[in-house]
């Protein structure tokens, strides 16, 4: 028979086992916290977003509800550091929510910690199912960073960060067709937190009632397929890719980042030294792991700090 799922023959995919009652529970990130409540986790998350994005606006120079596009949601905040100039860092968020719920104006979580050190942060919002689609998801993603490269020409560098379903929309950028967006953006790192690389698995839950997603729609966007099929080096092969996943994340959430990771022994990659890092951050759930960076000294804070200004 064919090999259709892209694995190697003879090698199913472990998900493909489970009964549909244990995959739904492998991918309800809130079932595995262990410090609340899922309840409370989730009501602590939307908390900690709305107070982080308050005092961001409060605090912080800021340009809000910037169209990137003409959609009522094409829209993305942009907060500055002291320094306003233009020759920056850009760090732009992705936000998560499984591709249906979530938007820019909950999640500038790490406005605070970033801006304080001279990086300005974007937080994009996209047309969330079941008014979007994942297609239309990937392509408003891919015009509002080329949105920032031609507002801003002379950044220092535009560093993508997604969580969750906003990883992978970042992943997908790794293979963006930037021409017909008439920019290309200067991308110098990934921080791919807690996401999801392979779609297909997500058809067979709940969450695709809304998406309505077919095997074709979940192939041709799931970025794991589309970088083991590339036949050209995805961005500057010096561009740093984190990959980063949550101790109490669940256990295909693990697997989901570990292959992704693992990814680069498809040839393109490999070829071009493709300078990707496995983090699993120690003792935080599939929430924390993101409203932590409202912390300066959060490990993953310092990471992307680090990332941003080479320091070894």
């Amino acid at each position: 028979s064919m090999d259709v799922t892209g694995e190697n023959p003879g090698r199913e995919a472990s998900w493909k086992k489970m009964s549909k009652e244990e995959l739904e529970i492998q991918y309800s990130p809130s079932g595995w916290v262990v410090r609340r409540g899922a309840e409370e986790t989730l009501r602590t998350y939307s908390q900690i977003g709305d107070e982080a994005t308050k005092r961001a606006q409060a605090t912080r120079g800021s340009l809000l509800h910037v169209p990137y596009g003409d959609r009522e949601r094409e829209r993305l905040d942009i907060y500055f550091p002291e320094d306003e100039s233009e020759a920056l860092p850009f760090f732009v968020f992705f936000h998560g929510g499984y591709w249906q719920s979530g938007s820019k104006d909950s999640s500038a979580f790490m406005v605070s910690p970033l801006t304080a050190q001279g990086v300005a942060v974007v937080v994009v919002s996209y047309d969330i199912a079941p008014k979007g689609t994942l297609d239309q998801m990937v392509d408003q993603v891919t015009q509002s960073i080329a949105f920032v490269q031609k507002r801003y020409p002379c950044n220092e560098g535009i560093y993508l960060c997604g969580h969750s379903a906003g990883a992978h929309l970042a992943a997908m950028m790794l293979l963006a067709n930037w021409t017909k967006h008439g920019a290309t953006p200067n991308l110098k790192g990934f921080f791919l937190v807690s996401g999801i690389y392979d779609l297909e698995p997500i058809m067979h839950i709940p969450e695709n009632e809304a998406l309505l997603m077919t095997l074709e729609d979940a192939q041709r966007n799931s970025p794991q397929r589309c970088l083991e099929v590339a036949l050209t080096q995805p961005v500057d092969a010096a561009c740093p890719v984190l990959v980063i996943v949550g101790q109490h994340d669940s256990p295909e959430y693990h697997r989901q980042s570990r292959e992704f990771y693992q990814v680069p022994s498809a040839p393109a990659l490999r070829r071009g030294g493709w300078k990707a890092s496995f983090e699993e951050l120690d003792d935080v759930d599939h929430f924390e792991i993101i409203w932590n960076l409202t912390q300066k000294d959060y490990v993953l804070t310092q990471m992307i700090l680090k990332t941003i200004f080479q320091e070894s």
